[in-house]
């Protein structure tokens, strides 16, 4: 074989999806997945999973996947994302801002998807239309979700002036949320997104009803756990739908061409049984409002 047919051969194989050179290889894609939470505490991993499944992939015989939790330890993150190199993933789906970060930074040729983040907030990417680099995927707007849980907290506290910022010290964005609110000690307690406080949320909410403070949250899983309330964008919806871009990808479609998405689907929800240890009375048009009221 001539020395340009060569070069044109091996140009050509470095072109080819992902799943096609996997394949080629007689093993199936390999798709890597981290985020906080732990292997028994994670609800998004299935709905990432049934989103695969959904567009074809069936675990064990055209897809394997490893799935990595660092629970609240965000100093383990670097490490498990070096696993997930190891493990020769084709493809890294990430959870929250630190981990998302950690994998741009271990890898700047492996696709990464985001499953939910406040992406240009944070500066992962360049825009959504053009993210740039090797990370596309899902995003939200942190800051418009802060304002909301703040107009709904006068609706349900109308009497609330001293409100309390919990944050993650380790978290950038967190800095820009706290812009957007003026806090004084303390009526009510508004939690900040961050994935350590989704995984240590059934300890916050008990810590939060031994002093009968309100907790306004983000996700919904805190509401469930005890939060007075909480409004964000559906993450289970986000979750199944980064499936899309990972099935983008092993076709064969770059990251930086892939438009990242915004969140289209909200969730209010409201835990009355919280409301009522705590004396107050939710207003009936607000539950109306509501997308599920934990009783």
């Amino acid at each position: 074989m001539k020395r340009r047919e060569f070069i044109a051969l091996l140009g050509g194989a470095a072109a080819w999806p992902l799943a096609a050179r996997a394949q080629q290889a007689g093993k199936p894609p390999h798709v890597g997945y981290i985020r906080a939470g732990t292997p028994n505490n994670d609800p998004y991993r299935e709905e990432f999973v049934r989103g695969m499944r959904d567009l074809g992939y069936v675990e064990g015989r055209n897809v394997t996947y490893e799935f990595r939790h660092y629970g609240n330890d965000v100093e383990s993150i670097p490490s498990l994302i070096s696993d997930l190199l190891r493990a020769k993933v084709d493809v890294i789906v990430a959870g929250g801002t630190a981990a998302i970060r950690a994998a741009q930074t271990a890898t700047q040729s492996i696709p990464i998807v985001m499953g939910a983040a406040d992406a240009l907030g944070s500066g992962l990417i360049a825009s959504l239309a053009r993210p740039g680099g090797n990370t596309t995927g899902l995003s939200i707007v942190a800051t418009d979700l802060t304002a909301k849980r703040l107009e709904l907290l006068k609706k349900v506290m109308p009497q609330a002036i001293r409100i309390v910022i919990l944050q993650q010290p380790g978290n950038p964005l967190h800095s820009m949320f706290i812009k957007e609110i003026r806090a004084w000690p303390a009526d009510a307690v508004f939690v900040l997104d961050d994935a350590i406080f989704i995984a240590s949320r059934a300890a916050m909410a008990a810590s939060a009803a031994r002093h009968r403070l309100p907790l306004i949250c983000g996700a919904r899983e805190m509401t469930e756990a005890g939060c007075l309330f909480s409004y964000s964008a559906s993450f289970t919806d986000t979750w199944y739908r980064s499936a899309t871009f990972v099935d983008k990808i092993l076709k064969g479609a770059k990251p930086s061409d892939l438009p990242v998405q915004q969140a289209t689907k909200f969730e209010f929800v409201i835990n009355l049984k919280t409301a009522r240890a705590l004396g107050l009375g939710v207003p009936p048009t607000l539950l109306g409002l509501a997308d599920e009221v934990i009783e």
